[in-house]
């Protein structure tokens, strides 16, 4: 097995699920995905039978000003680790985004509901799903919201919760957007139940979340109350925000196909906070 992005909150979830089995974990660092003549060359020597993909350019904002990055990492390069991965009889397991879906409906989004990209991130993750769907029969490609994990404490980019809790610590007035509707997503969880689908070899296209759902600005507020802070929050709306990137109002996403299969046990989004709270406060 391959790990693609093993330094990321993702990919260190999934060292930990997948930690049983022979697992070869790269960094960015040891492996640029756009360098295809790299990744072919790493798959040729290790011929691994499942890869699991969780590189990306994910800054939002900067894939506006950057479209040529975001097209080359998140569509480019997949389209060609997918052919790799089919030429080596692989399977590959791809992450994409709640970002590909416009935000216009009201009800949690189902896998095979119409998709409509607002950003430069959006659309070039979503020609990234639709290359390795078209490319590679055995795949799982699997969409996630409001991704945190423990890893995010000490990465560059972080998380939305650690970003919250070091703005409470610097004592700032925080305003956090209250028109975007999520589900925040436990990357440990996430992680468990992409091992429980590949291993009974379900492929697709999957929705995995916590239930439940919130805006940022009540997210805030939840990882406030659970550790017990009382910052300046204050709520604001996205045109009032003005970030680069335009974001769906609504993305909550329903894990219809993993209900189908029997495997919808993720627990409501507050106890899985909780839960990361509770993990990183032992870990300082």
């Amino acid at each position: 097995m391959l790990l693609i992005g093993a330094n990321g909150q993702l990919g260190s979830e999934l060292q930990h699920a997948f930690g049983d089995c022979d697992l070869v974990s790269l960094t960015h660092a040891e492996l640029e995905l756009t360098d295809q003549a790299q990744v072919t060359d790493v798959l040729r020597k290790s011929r691994p039978s499942l890869i699991l993909n969780t590189a990306a350019f994910h800054r939002v904002d900067e894939c506006e000003d950057h479209p040529e990055r975001a097209f080359a990492v998140n569509t480019i390069a997949v389209r060609e680790l997918a052919i790799a991965a089919k030429a080596i009889g692989a399977v590959l397991v791809h992450f994409s985004t709640d970002y590909v879906f416009d935000g216009r409906q009201r009800s949690p989004y189902r896998e095979g509901d119409p998709t409509g990209p607002l950003s430069a991130y959006a659309t070039s993750k979503l020609a990234g799903e639709y290359l390795v769907r078209a490319t590679l029969p055995r795949h799982f490609v699997i969409r996630t919201c409001g991704l945190y994990g423990v890893a995010g404490r000490d990465s560059k980019t972080g998380n939305f919760v650690e970003t919250m809790l070091r703005l409470a610590q610097e004592g700032r007035e925080i305003r956090v957007v209250g028109d975007q509707i999520v589900t925040p997503t436990s990357a440990k969880e996430l992680a468990h139940k992409v091992r429980q689908l590949v291993e009974i070899g379900a492929y697709g296209l999957y929705h995995i979340t916590n239930h439940g759902e919130c805006s940022w600005c009540q997210f805030a507020s939840a990882v406030f109350e659970i550790a017990g802070l009382r910052p300046r929050l204050q709520e604001t709306t996205a045109m009032a925000f003005g970030a680069p990137a335009r974001r769906p109002a609504y993305s909550v996403l329903d894990n219809a196909n993993l209900r189908t299969l029997g495997l919808d046990d993720l627990r409501p989004w507050r106890d899985a906070l909780t839960d990361y709270l509770d993990e990183r406060a032992r870990l300082l």
